[in-house]
């Protein structure tokens, strides 16, 4: 078959996934039937036919069609090896839309964490690319600590045969060697993770036939959502009402079956090239489920206590539809007020994109409390070039979303207008790259609007670190010690006292609150909820702390003036 009959057939498919609900299964199955008859020529046009049965596993119109999209997705390990056999370039899976398809690898410079992740879970699959390593200065200062004798040579010889001092040391695998090696190190884990990147290693992992990758991976499922009707679209879908709707019921998982899901949230993202603060260090006692309808399975968890942010509640996430990793969720909050990333991967955006976000923020506005939802100017476009094309922006303001910077709302005052005159009318790549360079803000009824259009959190830092320049010479650990006596005394208590994990927020904490002037004479309450709150930072759930923090109006007042000055 001609390639341009094949492509033909490919892009057909592609336009049939919008219309799952409303096309004949019957037509849908033979055209799964044609193509995949066909040769495929090169790696390009094998991923697009993956992409699209993958999105079938997620969005089948029936049983048939589901049965054949998996069947038809068990001979891609073959297919592949068939690509690779006649020589096929495979450099487009290097791009994260394609990645992870079975039968293939990734290489990347993964952190220490993600790294000890892979090696626990896919022993024998992951190792250095030494082809592709060029640091060796790196490696002669810090293989000595663990390579006895290695200075002899490192620091004299011009010649040094660092992977052989490695190799003979490790005797066996290098990789999980140097791991071992620093996590008997005496330092903590932010230490361990800034290590092991100072030797910046490329790491490939071989991904075989694992249920990790995006051909396999799915999660066992009781009852099927088939689509025998069209797919809710954007204009269908009011965020007001959805975020008005009855609570959800939560489920709230076991350790064990929590650790599960942010297992497989870990190895959807990761094959994709992401590495996600939440998923490397999510907290499996926390894992919270929603089954929302249609299929849809979404999932919340919290960060580790030793690992958490100084200030802020972090959740994590993502969704499950019928049983297929659709998309990854990040919720940051702080009061009301969340920043939310939502991730929906490449082969699934044809698929109730809209309506599955809706559910999203449904119930984090649930298990946080938030009522003022940003969205991240990346998100938008601001140095993503995808969102530009795809639009992102008025897939957010046609939510109900609304720029936070004035001077962007006049602009989209004025492409609105052009669009009303003119439903022709499509804005401009030029346009939308100005658009995307703020956030956008959903205010839920009851919210105070705009309250924080002009806060940043990095401000809060900036006014940490200008006050350490200013009063301490830059000296971190004096600023540490004296805030620490200087909060403590002001709100009677005794840190010294406590265990580590309170002692290290209750610190955290107390750079901020040396910047309030009159803290001392706050009414005891407000101090007692002070100390309550930075309690929960270190010994409840994430969102038990986000929801106390909503309590403390006068603790809101002040972090909102300081991160809103300019």
């Amino acid at each position: 078959m001609a390639a341009n009959t094949l492509d033909q057939l490919l892009t057909r498919l592609e336009t049939a996934k919008p219309q799952v609900g409303e096309m004949n299964p019957t037509k849908l199955r033979r055209l799964l039937l044609r193509v995949g008859r066909q040769r495929f020529p090169e790696v390009g046009s094998l991923a697009r036919f993956h992409d699209a049965l993958v999105f079938l596993l997620a969005f089948p119109p029936n049983r048939t069609v589901l049965r054949l999209a998996e069947s038809l997705l068990e001979s891609f390990s073959q297919r592949m090896s068939a690509l690779a056999a006649r020589g096929a370039d495979f450099s487009v899976l290097d791009n994260e839309e394609l990645s992870g398809i079975v039968g293939t690898h990734l290489t990347a410079f993964w952190n220490y964490d993600e790294v000890s992740w892979l090696l626990n879970r896919f022993p024998g699959s992951v190792s250095i690319v030494w082809d592709e390593y060029e640091n060796t200065d790196r490696l002669a200062a810090t293989l000595p600590r663990f390579v006895p004798l290695l200075e002899e040579d490192a620091r004299v010889e011009a010649d040094v045969d660092y992977r052989k001092w490695w190799r003979t040391a490790a005797g066996g695998n290098e990789l999980a060697w140097l791991i071992r090696q620093i996590a008997r190190l005496p330092i903590s884990p932010d230490e361990r993770v800034e290590l092991f990147g100072s030797l910046q290693l490329p790491i490939r992992w071989q991904l075989g036939y694992s249920r990790a990758t995006r051909t396999l991976s799915k999660r066992p499922v009781r009852q099927v959502f088939y689509h025998r009707t069209p797919l809710i679209q954007r204009r269908d879908v009011s965020l007001p009402r959805e975020l008005a709707a009855p609570p959800l019921r939560l489920k709230k998982l076991s350790r064990r079956e929590g650790g599960k899901i942010i297992h497989l949230c870990r190895e959807a993202t990761t094959v994709r090239y992401r590495e996600l603060y939440g998923t490397s260090l999510g907290d499996p006692a926390t894992v919270l489920q929603a089954s929302v309808g249609r299929g849809v399975e979404i999932f919340l968890w919290g960060l580790l206590p030793e690992r958490r942010l100084p200030l802020r509640a972090y959740q994590a996430g993502f969704t499950l539809k019928n049983g297929v990793p659709i998309n990854y969720i990040e919720g940051i909050s702080l009061f009301e007020w969340m920043e939310i990333g939502f991730n929906t991967f490449y082969a699934y955006r044809d698929g109730e994109t809209a309506w599955i976000y809706a559910q999203a923020l449904r119930m984090l506005h649930q298990v946080l409390g938030v009522t003022c939802i940003s969205v991240y100017p990346y998100q938008l476009g601001r140095n993503n070039e995808e969102a530009i094309q795809s639009g992102a922006f008025w897939f957010y303001r046609k939510l109900g979303f609304r720029p936070m910077q004035p001077n962007l709302a006049r602009l989209v005052a004025r492409e609105e207008a052009k669009i009303a005159a003119n439903p022709a009318y499509r804005t401009p790549a030029s346009t939308l790259r100005r658009l995307a360079q703020g956030h956008v803000v959903f205010e839920l009824p009851g919210a105070s609007r705009g309250d924080w259009d002009r806060f940043a959190m990095r401000n809060l830092g900036f006014a940490v670190q200008q006050r350490m320049a200013e009063q301490f010479d830059g000296d971190a650990a004096r600023m540490r010690a004296t805030s620490r006596v200087h909060v403590a005394r002001a709100l009677g208590v005794h840190p010294e006292k406590w265990l580590a994990p309170l002692r290290t927020a209750f610190e955290n904490y107390a750079l901020l609150l040396a910047l309030i002037p009159d803290i001392a004479r706050w009414p005891a309450k407000e101090k007692q909820q002070l100390v309550e709150i930075v309690g929960a930072k270190a010994n409840s759930s994430d969102s038990r702390y986000a929801r106390l923090l909503q309590t403390h109006a006068e603790l809101r007042r002040f972090i909102l003036d300081l991160g809103s000055k300019v």
